[in-house]
């Protein structure tokens, strides 16, 4: 049974974009009870400056307070060496960078070239030395609404240049829910040939309803690595009409109905995804938190009944 590794991005993806702040208690029982569903990584939370994203100006209280359990990693997103610092001093236990391999993105939502970011990366890499493992990931690899479908060389060039620097892994991220299945397996095919050695995560967007053929995909072409946002929390500001992350529990149910082995407790987590709406105060577009399982069976109707007796 092939198993498959979930990293849980909604406390940091998902409320990033919230309006409403969520307070610092809520954050820290969300992550306390994500720990405990089996999640092989939780991305905790963001190490950027308070002023550009209020929603995660408690980083380091969250991170101080959070019950770490045995077996999760911790992982925490910062964009530039203070932020790494500080996630450090929080004791993440990994570093998540990001930058865009769509040059019109990369300035629309990091505000500099993509060269910039590279070298800036970089030098937190370096600076860093080894003593927290980092993974970078790479947004719009399947396509950019400013842009249309960004070339496959110009997403391997950028993953080989950060592989060359020694990151332990890469995520090949669907910021804006442009890709599509076919698309998919071709580019996990290239990405396995040559970074089969580095942790290779997925992350889907459901933009256009696409997401969960997407993992599929990704599955068939051997990808063991996912984000998920709980309830399908998150979205890109500068994708028009975009919907959320790819839902979780909508993800680990569809696998483990197939036979995968997600090492999550379903039955749990379910009831962690069934808080979310009360959480951030509006209805969240995850499905099977709100139909229930495929083996989640009903009574059926007293009419049925009568009419057993009827047709006897």
């Amino acid at each position: 049974m092939t198993r498959i590794y979930f990293n849980e991005v909604a406390t940091r993806d998902g409320f990033q974009i919230e309006p409403a702040f969520i307070p610092t208690d809520v954050k820290v029982a969300l992550v306390d009870e994500l720990s405990g569903c089996g999640y092989a990584k939780i991305e905790v939370t963001s190490f950027t400056s308070p002023k550009a994203i209020p929603m995660l100006r408690d980083a380091e209280e969250v991170m101080g307070r959070i019950r770490r359990v045995p077996g999760v990693e911790y992982t925490v997103l910062v964009p530039n060496l203070r932020g790494a610092e500080r996630a450090l001093e929080s004791r993440a236990d990994e570093l998540n960078l990001v930058m865009s391999t769509s040059e019109t993105h990369n300035l629309a939502n990091l505000r500099m070239p993509r060269e910039h970011s590279f070298a800036a990366l970089a030098g937190v890499i370096r600076a860093v030395d080894g003593r927290t493992p980092i993974n970078v990931s790479l947004s719009t690899c399947f396509g950019c609404p400013m842009e249309g479908e960004v070339p496959p060389d110009v997403v391997l060039g950028f993953a080989r240049r950060f592989a060359d620097l020694g990151v332990r892994g890469l995520t090949i991220c669907d910021t804006t829910g442009m890709a599509h299945p076919a698309q998919v397996a071709r580019r996990v095919e290239a990405l396995q040939k040559e970074f089969a050695a580095l942790q290779l995560t997925l992350h889907f967007h459901n933009t256009r309803g696409m997401g969960l053929a997407n993992v599929l995909a990704a599955v068939q072409g051997g990808i063991t690595r996912f984000d998920g946002s709980l309830g399908g929390l998150g979205g890109c500001p500068y994708a028009p009409g975009a919907s959320g992350n790819i839902s979780s529990e909508d993800a680990i149910h569809m696998l483990d109905a197939m036979g995968f082995d997600t090492g999550i407790d379903l039955h749990r987590l379910l009831a962690v995804a069934r808080q979310m709406p009360q959480i951030v105060g509006h209805e969240v577009p995850g499905q099977v938190a709100k139909a229930g399982r495929i083996t989640d069976l009903h009574p059926a109707p007293a009419s049925v009944a009568e009419l057993k007796e009827t047709f006897k």
